[in-house]
């Protein structure tokens, strides 16, 4: 079972680490697989605006040079922790209502997307790259934070496009997304070092791209709650016990300490 983090966001856009950084974060723990998933905002709208006048989101004047960071990272990332990076980024559709808001997360992806087109228009784009659609936070993030609750109010019409739904973000498992039957997938949703703590997805594949993307839509993956005791810890890498399953809240998989 690898070991894997597939919603992250870097100082491309709204996070505090650099893409270097984050690299390293996750090398250093044994991760095996990361995808990287800054924003691209849809600047149509007032928060999307915003977004764009803070450099919070990726742009399609910069995407060419994200992708090209990815791929000198990807390289890096395996030459020195042997971890898989996937490109990613993060389909961004905020709105002053919550109802109209929606996250998508593309993963795979080699071309840039606009954001501004309605969501299923915006997973068939993603899937034309032969990349994952993934469901982002469609619930209640159990955060005092904006919520992206349209992708939810579309589940019976989208449920069989999107590749997997965000059963969990960070440590919040959400019951009532597990309950609906979906294709599921739970990340850490990372902005800052600390959010490392929270859920994570094991996938059982090899550690290359396409196996591990193909194990997701094939769902073969189970979920488990990350932790680090103290945020300074770095934990060995160990084996993963294969008894493990999703829902499960349970401690650190990777317990022992340098």
């Amino acid at each position: 079972m690898l070991l894997c983090d597939f919603h992250i966001h870097t100082n491309f856009s709204d996070g505090q680490m650099s893409l270097s950084e984050v690299v390293d974060f996750y090398g250093q723990r044994g991760f095996d697989a990361i995808a990287v998933t800054d924003h691209v905002c849809d600047h149509s709208s007032f928060l999307g605006s915003a977004a764009h006048f803070l450099s919070k989101t990726v742009t399609e004047n910069q995407f060419a040079s994200y992708l090209e960071a990815l791929e000198r990272e990807a390289h890096r990332a395996w030459k020195d922790y042997r971890m898989v990076l996937l490109p990613g980024f993060e389909l961004t559709k905020n709105s002053l209502s919550n109802h109209r808001s929606a996250h998508i997360l593309g993963i795979g992806i080699h071309e840039y997307i606009n954001p501004r087109q309605d969501a299923l228009n915006l997973i068939c784009a993603i899937k034309d790259q032969g990349g994952l659609a993934i469901a982002a936070h469609p619930v209640d993030t159990r955060m005092k934070e904006p919520q992206t609750y349209h992708l939810w109010n579309r589940r019976e019409e989208l449920r069989n496009h999107f590749d997997a739904w965000e059963v969990a973000s960070g440590p919040h498992f959400f019951d009532e997304v597990e309950r609906e039957g979906l294709p599921l997938i739970a990340s850490s949703d990372l902005h800052v070092p600390r959010h490392i703590h929270g859920w994570k997805t094991l996938v059982h594949a090899e550690k290359h791209p396409v196996a591990i993307m193909d194990a997701i839509r094939k769902q073969q993956v189970r979920f488990y709650f990350y932790k680090e005791e103290e945020y300074k810890m770095k934990p060995l890498k160990i084996g993963l016990p294969e008894w493990l399953s999703h829902g499960q809240w349970i401690g650190s998989p990777l317990s022992l300490f340098s």
